[in-house]
């Protein structure tokens, strides 16, 4: 009943600059850690960025810098800003989310993914 839908990929230079938003919809009664994924073109799933409700963060040491995390609690939304994209950036990026919808206890959910391709 819940899903998480992202938007924002697509083809840029090196050095050029992408934002990733994902957006939280069903039956969501609060939200805890929302994060960004990779999953490489070598097939490898990395952890890019987490956020909590708080507003604490934290970042893959090869994006810290040049990748910033944030959300909008009240639109369930969260985004990603990337600048100096590089080649070794490209991948299919992915928004996870700790969501309560019907008990006290979070569960998971994934998007589909949208791709980032880094290329001149």
């Amino acid at each position: 009943q819940v899903q998480l839908v992202e938007s924002g990929g697509g083809l840029v230079q090196p050095g050029g600059s992408l934002r990733l938003s994902c957006a939280a919809s069903g039956s969501i009664r609060s939200i805890n850690t929302m994060a960004w994924y990779r999953q490489t073109p070598e097939n490898q799933r990395e952890l890019v960025a987490r956020i909590i409700s708080g507003g604490n963060t934290m970042y893959a040491d090869s994006v810290k810098g040049r990748f910033t995390i944030s959300r909008d609690n009240a639109k369930n939304t969260v985004y990603l800003q990337m600048i100096s994209l590089k080649p070794e950036d490209t991948a299919v990026y992915l928004c996870k989310a700790d969501i309560v919808v019907d008990s006290s206890r979070y569960h998971v959910y994934w998007g589909q993914g949208t791709q980032v391709t880094v290329s001149s």
